[in-house]
């Protein structure tokens, strides 16, 4: 169990009121328990959990599911004036058997003899002091979760077998046999069918899982028999850990066993939903609301896979960018398919900055709709940060800066009185910057030499920026550049008009501007990235472009 408490919550009238018609998805999602919940016994608290399969490490979906979770619960607990108890519950399948070796473990051929075998059985390959290689993913787990703050129980399926904490539904499910496999059967190919169990006993002989039909199902003695692997009939007692279920029978039996309220999982499970809810009801009990999310998919749009490594694991993301700008990612439009690579974190971490900067003059409905109240539990922080992460990328491509000192010296001339101190979520976003712009800016630069009309027009705008006084702001730029574009005809977009009545600006450009001086296909708005750079920089930048030192 996680020793941190929950967040407190402002319970004011007006933030009440706004929670029951907001129209953010926790809210929608919490309504939904609200409403499941009218006649039940106040003080029986309600039951979210999610599910882990310890055979890998946490990943980013990990966090996205109890992340999501979290945020359907906080809506829940000020729909209901925090008067009714919640529970978090992760659940770790470490009563499964592991199928195959792990590529990302040391000794792998000392695994091999325990294939098949529970998770809590196998050797811990890591070394250290835990038991096995599913007590030592499980502590992963918790350090994963603790490292986010999130507030939950753990619970083991191998304690919870062994302990007899799941013996009640086992012998139910012995009792309802039948109509498990009536429910099961449907499901499956006709060769699956001829030899499928929901009961998975554990060979007393080799301790492996086993995947065998069953001889016999005694409800009255809470046993099954089946052939063990030297060809002898056993009988066991589907009690105290000699038996576990089917992964889908376990889904829905869990439910039943724990009165599970919420529990929400990805598209893949979708087509298995009523598989468990029907399970679940055989066995006696009322399955949770659920919440399907989408998948993410790789940067060509295909499905991540661990396996191949086509997606970005929660290590990279935290490399580049704060944990608030992931859960914004997780919190953003669930039920749509989104591409999980690197090129979306900058927008993610000023999208996280631009909600939370916004926070504090909002109203309660609005609030209450902001990311920032569902990413932080209610307790968003100030947050104040006069550049903006893609500006910084920029600002870091532009004067090659290899550290932080180089960067502050020009945020410091740009907003003085910002530093280190007084700002240092700015300084976790110059940190971050800096390592994005090597690993993923720096190798893709591409310069490229103006052309005539490109020349001519950065000659007009070197002129324009040497005429501006000392300390232009960010706008006074802005209309220098653009000034510099309305008079060149390839940069005349005629479907807007400027402010003396002619033509607008057309993005191409800000695409030569991005192109010709940084190396880059696109940026921020120039203007405010001149203020930061600086005017004189930002000519010395057009001195060398025309001079073909940036394209060399």
């Amino acid at each position: 169990m996680s020793e941190r408490s929950l967040p407190a919550l402002d319970l004011s009238p007006a933030f009440v009121e706004a929670a029951r018609t907001s129209k953010a998805w926790p809210f929608e999602e919490a309504r939904k328990l609200v409403k499941r919940i009218e006649k039940r016994d106040p003080s029986i608290p309600v039951l979210f959990e999610t599910g882990y399969g310890p055979s890998g490490l946490p990943h980013i979906g990990t966090f996205g599911e109890v992340a999501r979770t979290t945020m359907v619960r906080t809506a829940f607990r000020i729909l209901t004036e925090d008067k009714i108890p919640t529970r978090l519950l992760c659940f770790s399948d470490d009563m499964d058997g592991m199928r195959k070796i792990p590529e990302n473990v040391p000794d792998q051929e000392a695994l091999k003899p325990y294939l098949q075998m529970p998770l809590t059985v196998v050797p811990n390959p890591f070394g250290g002091d835990y038991k096995s290689f599913g007590d030592h993913n499980n502590a992963m787990l918790r350090r994963f979760l603790d490292t986010f703050g999130f507030e939950y129980e753990f619970a083991s399926a191998t304690e919870y077998y062994k302990s007899g904490k799941l013996d009640g539904i086992l012998l139910k499910a012995v009792e309802k046999y039948q109509e498990l496999m009536d429910v099961m059967l449907p499901t499956l190919g006709e060769e699956r069918r001829a030899t499928y169990s929901p009961f998975l006993p554990i060979s007393p002989i080799s301790g492996r899982v086993l995947y065998v039909p069953m001889k016999d199902v005694n409800a009255r003695e809470g046993t099954i028999t089946f052939e063990d692997e030297d060809g002898t009939d056993v009988t066991l007692p589907v009690t105290g850990g000699k038996v576990k279920l089917q992964w889908k029978p376990d889904f829905g039996a869990r439910w039943a066993a724990l009165n599970v309220d919420f529990e929400m999982f990805g598209k893949d499970h979708g087509p298995n939903m009523p598989v468990y809810d029907r399970i679940c009801q055989v066995l006696g009990g009322t399955p949770p609301e659920h919440f399907v999310y989408e998948l993410f998919l790789a940067d060509d749009g295909s499905k991540i896979s661990k396996s191949k490594g086509n997606g970005l694991t929660i290590d990279e993301w935290l490399t580049y960018a704060s944990p608030e700008s992931l859960a914004l990612y997780m919190f953003q439009k669930p039920k749509t398919a989104k591409k999980l690579y690197f090129d979306v974190i900058p927008r993610a971490v000023d999208e996280y900055l631009a909600f939370a900067g916004k926070f504090a003059e909002m109203t309660p409905e609005q609030k209450l709709m902001n990311p920032a109240w569902h990413i932080h539990s209610g307790n968003v922080p100030e947050i104040s940060s006069p550049v903006p992460f893609a500006m910084l990328l920029n600002l870091v491509s532009a004067s090659n800066a290899e550290n932080k000192d180089v960067l502050w010296a020009f945020i410091t001339r740009y907003a003085p009185g910002v530093t280190k101190d007084t700002h240092p979520k700015l300084d976790e976003l110059v940190t971050y910057a800096i390592r994005y712009f090597d690993d993923f800016v720096k190798p893709s630069k591409q310069f490229r030499a103006p052309d005539d009309v490109e020349r001519t027009a950065l000659e007009a705008l070197d002129a324009a920026l040497a005429a501006l006084p000392a300390g232009a702001d960010g706008n006074t730029i802005q209309d220098a550049v653009l000034d510099v574009a309305r008079k060149i005809e390839r940069y005349q977009d005629h479907t807007k008009k400027s402010p003396d009545g002619g033509p607008g600006v057309s993005v191409a450009w800000f695409q030569v501007l991005y192109k010709v001086l940084l190396g880059l296909e696109q940026g921020p708005r120039f203007g405010s990235f001149v203020a930061l750079y600086g005017i004189a920089e930002t000519r010395a930048l057009i001195a060398k472009a025309l001079s073909g030192e940036l394209a060399a």
